[in-house]
């Protein structure tokens, strides 16, 4: 006897949102207004928004650093699991980038035309 493998429906409504559709639809633009407002107004819009996105970064740095107190490694006692680790690097890799781009912004709008 062979049987028809089926899968169930679907019995979300395709109007109600999901967790991760809400999660995704929550722009950066409205959860940071106040930051956004601030530094563009001090450093102009490109300088300003790169001042949050490093805020950003640096926010999920700290996240980072306080799950790698809980994560320990096995092989390294005293050190985040590897995985808490390369996060970590990368972030701080992130930021630097995204400073030398504020710095160079900063550096071609002081030179004379």
């Amino acid at each position: 006897m062979d049987r028809a493998v089926t899968r169930p429906a679907d019995s979300r409504a395709p109007s109600a949102p999901r967790a991760v559709d809400t999660c995704i639809s929550m722009s950066v633009y409205n959860d940071r207004k106040d930051a956004l407002e601030e530094y563009e107004f001090r450093m102009g819009l490109e300088r300003g928004r790169l001042a949050v996105t490093l805020d950003l970064l640096t926010d999920a740095l700290v996240l980072v650093g306080q799950h790698g107190v809980y994560c320990q490694s096995a092989r390294q006692p005293g050190k985040p699991v590897m995985d808490v680790q390369i996060i970590s690097e990368c972030l701080t890799g992130a930021k630097e980038l995204v400073a030398s781009v504020m710095a160079e912004i900063e550096r071609k709008k002081s030179q004379p035309l």
